[in-house]
């Protein structure tokens, strides 16, 4: 781990890998850190060179105080500080739950930058802006309760200090079948949580009131739909469809966390993708 500079803000980094070889990065979601990526990453560095980071507020890295510091402005000039480390023309994004939303934020604004995107567990917030108009929208709003309940003040703050770890910890071990590890949930988890409500507030409503009028994907999308996702519904993932064209769909049976309950799954997916993806061999929707 080393930590880089962004904006007054220091970012924890990891790599894994041969250099030489293409690179992934690897964006977690909320309220996670790098270390949520355990599972895939032994996996994947034989073949790729992988580098992972805790956002800001999360994990290792700093967190500012106030709101309007989680905007993606900032989030996306912390991603524009990691590739510029890396130093390659290109990287292999992947993402999830927030990383996800980070991920379709900076193929819309900087594409040239990256090879290609997969994303799982979290959508484009302008295509999902559209999408909540529609008739979906009344489903999806039931499985995302928590962002209203996230607008609110000091509240969300409290459910982190008293029984929020509890809350997770039984719906990662009920509902998605997992155990705690070292590192997932991350020590840090509480601290996380309360800043990590800060991306909700600073980015959502926002997005979602005043969407991009044209936001077409220019790169290369893989979206993996996780069947048992409690948060996603499939009809959200999909609302992308129409704004990528080159985009591979694919279908897991797995929950909201599938890189740890189904990581051979998710490698496979990923690797697979990437192969094509460097040997130039994707074009149109599969």
């Amino acid at each position: 781990m080393r930590w880089i500079e962004s904006g007054g803000v220091r970012l924890a980094l990891v790599e894994q890998g041969d250099r030489s070889r293409p690179t992934l990065l690897l964006l977690h979601g909320y309220p996670d850190t790098h270390r949520v990526w355990d599972e895939i990453v032994p996996l994947l560095t034989s073949r790729f060179h992988l580098v992972r980071y805790d956002i800001r507020g999360a994990g290792h890295s700093t967190a500012p105080r106030g709101t309007r510091h989680y905007a993606f402005d900032h989030l996306m000039a912390d991603l524009t500080a990691v590739l510029d480390e890396i130093g390659k023309p290109r990287v292999h994004l992947v993402g999830h739950d927030w990383g996800s939303l980070q991920g379709w934020e900076a193929a819309l604004r900087f594409p040239d930058r990256l090879a290609s995107f997969t994303s799982f567990g979290g959508p484009g917030l302008d295509h999902a802006a559209r999408f909540m108009r529609g008739p979906g929208a009344l489903g999806q709003a039931l499985r995302s309760w928590y962002i209203g309940a996230f607008q609110l003040p000091y509240l969300p703050e409290l459910a982190w200090r008293t029984f929020g770890p509890r809350a997770l910890a039984r719906f990662l071990r009920v509902t998605e079948g997992l155990a705690g590890r070292p590192g997932h949930p991350a020590a840090s988890l509480v601290r996380d949580g309360m800043n990590g409500v800060n991306l909700y507030r600073a980015n959502m409503f926002p997005r979602l009131r005043a969407p991009r009028a044209n936001p077409v994907v220019t790169i290369p999308v893989q979206l993996i739909e996780t069947t048992r996702d409690r948060f996603v519904s499939p009809k959200l993932v999909r609302a992308a469809d129409g704004w990528v064209p080159e985009l591979r769909y694919r279908r897991l049976a797995a929950g909201h966390w599938a890189q740890r309950s189904h990581p051979a799954e998710i490698a496979g997916l990923i690797a697979d993708f990437v192969d094509s993806a460097q040997n130039g061999q994707l074009a149109g929707k599969t």
